[in-house]
């Protein structure tokens, strides 16, 4: 029986050009190995799973590459890249800062330091979750960075860097890695549906990348998570029904009853919404993205800010064609209100009703304008 690999490990890129979201910082690092002009320090900072220890990764072995092709990639052939591969190169040693931050850990890499490569040109040290290190680990170790040995290349990974010394920075080449789009993760998580043999409609995709909020470990292991709770079938229903996430149809009901000034209909929506387990907060919060994204729809040049598929863009801008800017903005400003005022309240469900009542009668309140 073949070992079970998550996809987050199986299909970790490997080359630059397999690195997701992160172009110009890639061109810039390729352009750095082409020119021959490594800094001897580099942080990497940015929000989980976007790929910072991968590139790390990834620009380790190339710099070590003996034979790099005409684009500037690893060739996978040379004995460098093979003992990366095999995982046993002693020319790239990494470090989790998380688990390993005294001034004695920093120490005994200090001293590794000084032992120069015995195959390849550069010894590279990879320091993840580099904020976390103590104090006086890094004052121990701002020597070392300030003036390394030739053959030796830090880069140090943080989620925090705010957190990191500011003579530790003044001493790195720093590069900020964007969260993945929406768009982005869409079109990796449905290759990667199609190399499994993964049957998933768009919506659903463009669920998980939003729930994943950037961040693509996150996006691939709910994508593990959704295969293995549904089969190799999977549809925006599935979605909403395994991550617990609210289906866009009870906000467009809602505001199509809104319209028609019907509270009953609104009242008994939140009460449905209540009874399948989602709290007054899950709704609060959808309703209020549900109209901003109303708002964005009804301007061509703003439809782009949807992170839809093209079906749902085109239901919103049918529904935005049906509201007024001044009913949007005034309900938008009830549930911002609402979410306000819901927090200290013991009886919540009364709020949110209360504010269910009060965007139904918007409408109505323009209609018996004079």
């Amino acid at each position: 029986m073949s070992e079970y690999l998550v996809s987050a490990r199986k299909y970790r890129p490997a080359t630059f050009d397999t690195v997701v979201g992160q172009q110009a910082l890639v061109k810039t690092l390729k352009n750095a190995i082409a020119q021959n002009q490594l800094a001897h320090a580099y942080l990497f900072c940015g929000t989980r799973g976007v790929g910072k220890t991968t590139t790390a990764r990834i620009f380790a072995k190339t710099i070590n590459c003996t034979n790099r092709t005409a684009d500037g990639e690893a060739c996978g052939q040379c004995d460098s890249c093979k003992t990366f591969d095999e995982g046993r190169s002693m020319n790239i040693h990494e470090l989790d800062a998380a688990s390993n931050n005294s001034v004695d850990e920093i120490r005994a890499l200090i001293e590794q330091v000084r032992i120069p490569p015995q195959i390849g040109k550069y010894s590279v040290y990879i320091i993840d979750e580099v904020h976390m290190l103590t104090a006086s680990a890094f004052n121990a170790f701002l020597k070392t960075l300030e003036e390394p040995p030739s053959y030796a290349i830090f880069i140090l990974a943080t989620t925090e860097k705010h957190k990191i010394l500011s003579t530790i920075l003044s001493r790195c080449q720093v590069y900020d890695f964007s969260r993945i789009t929406v768009d982005d993760i869409v079109n990796h998580l449905k290759n990667i549906a199609e190399k499994e043999g993964v049957t998933i409609d768009i919506d659903a995709l463009n669920a998980i990348a939003v729930k994943s909020d950037g961040g693509m470990r996150d996006a691939l292991s709910t994508f593990d998570q959704i295969v293995s709770f549904c089969g190799k079938n999977i549809t925006y229903k599935d979605i909403t029904e395994s991550l617990g996430i609210l289906d866009f149809e009870h906000f467009f009901k809602f505001v199509d009853s809104a319209l028609n000034n019907d509270v009953k209909a609104s009242l008994l929506l939140l009460n449905e919404i209540l009874l399948k387990g989602f709290t007054v907060e899950n709704f609060v919060t959808g309703l209020a993205s549900h109209l901003r994204d109303l708002l964005v729809s009804k301007d061509a040049a703003t439809l782009s800010l949807l992170s839809v598929s093209e079906g749902i863009k085109k239901r919103y801008q049918e529904q935005a064609a049906k509201c007024s800017n001044e009913f949007l903005y005034e309900a938008l400003d009830l549930a911002a209100q609402c979410e306000s005022d819901s927090r200290p309240s013991k009886n919540k469900r009364l709020i949110a009703e209360l504010m269910l009542i009060r965007i139904c009668q918007l409408s109505d309140q323009k209609k018996n304008q004079p």
